[in-house]
């Protein structure tokens, strides 16, 4: 590792610590030439994931765009920012760990319904209202009414 302040390639490690839930590590180090001390991070490269929009165009995966909607689905519920985040890694997760770099947004709405269908009713329904882009009232009737079905059975 190359020292900021002489340029010098040599170096000792002082302390190394795990960060950002053991994904990274981040290292003090020593320069050998001129005493003095810098930090540097290591973290695990990962392959980009595209998502396949449905007008057929790809772009990065970003979790940002999900965490987003979700909050605006869950906006004046009771539903912490920690609920929020951990549904967002557990989406994350499902993506990253599949073998496929590439993914529809299809996909991922599905997963983010299924996860918000756990988590809060309403905020699953107005997830499904913005992301199913229901046509008429009818449409959307009828999707409470499969989801109110759904709910009953559930709970005999």
């Amino acid at each position: 590792m190359k020292c900021l302040f002489c340029g010098c390639e040599e170096s000792k490690v002082i302390d190394s610590r795990s960060v950002d839930e053991n994904n990274s590590i981040r290292r003090r180090r020593e320069c050998l030439n001129c005493n003095r001390r810098f930090t540097t991070y290591e973290t695990i490269e990962t392959a980009p994931i595209l998502v396949i929009k449905s007008n057929g165009e790809r772009q990065a995966f970003d979790s940002g765009k999900i965490r987003a909607g979700i909050i605006k689905a869950c906006e004046k519920r009771p539903v912490s920012i920690a609920q929020i985040d951990a549904v967002v890694d557990k989406i994350e997760k499902q993506v990253s760990g599949s073998l496929d770099r590439e993914i529809e947004s299809k996909q991922i709405g599905e997963l983010v319904m299924q996860e918000l269908k756990n988590l809060d009713e309403v905020a699953y329904v107005r997830f499904a209202s913005v992301y199913k882009q229901f046509k008429d009232v009818s449409t959307f009737l009828k999707f409470i009414t499969n989801f109110e079905n759904l709910l009953e059975d559930k709970n005999n």
